[in-house]
């Protein structure tokens, strides 16, 4: 492990939220395990590892299922602390689910205590095409207002499941950036002697 040095991965802890039923649990193990859940057991909280490379780059991510069910909603602001970046994901067929995108996103956002945090709304079960009640025109138009990247998945097909956690890193990893100042800029500016020619 020493020899790895800067190489290390860096530790991503991703949250996955969203109403109950939606796939969640579904989404999080075809990424983890490669395979379907058929049978719903409402999960309280489940949390999983998986080492992979994005761009190039290893990650370890370090992924929290959560509960859907709105009793356990007092759980949630302690996760909501500690995640560096939230896939926020609802149910192709279910309006509700899709009504609720906007309270999490605002509920992350008052939490961590910011106006834009790493989020990638995701909108499961597209394989139900005809239950379809979400369209992907009016989601995209959701995830322009909360300034969000949208994906459509299926859990069942395994369409974009991996996308929506890969895209979520890349979110994440742009938003750290961002935050971290450049190192070089104290140096430069003790540096910069004024010149002048004649």
């Amino acid at each position: 492990m020493s020899m790895l040095g800067q190489n290390q991965s860096q530790m991503y802890k991703l949250v996955i939220v969203g109403g109950g039923g939606v796939g969640k649990s579904a989404i999080t193990l075809q990424f983890i395990q490669s395979y379907f859940v058929t049978d719903y057991d409402p999960t309280i909280e489940d949390s999983y590892t998986k080492q992979c490379v994005i761009d190039d780059i290893p990650a370890k991510l370090d992924i929290l299922d959560t509960a859907g069910q709105e009793e356990f909603s007092a759980m949630r602001e302690q996760y909501m602390r500690s995640g560096e970046g939230f896939l926020l994901v609802f149910s192709v067929t279910e309006r509700p689910s899709f009504e609720e995108m906007t309270k999490f996103h605002r509920q992350i956002l008052r939490v961590k205590d910011r106006d834009e945090f790493p989020m990638l709304m995701v909108g499961n079960k597209v394989d139900l095409e005809t239950q379809r009640v979400v369209w992907q025109e009016e989601a995209h138009v959701l995830a322009k207002q909360l300034k969000i990247p949208y994906i459509e998945c299926s859990a069942k097909m395994r369409m974009n499941v991996d996308n929506a956690f890969y895209e979520l890193v890349r979110v994440v990893r742009k938003f750290q950036q961002s935050e971290r100042p450049p190192i070089k800029q104290s140096h430069l500016k003790n540096k910069r002697k004024k010149c002048c020619l004649f």
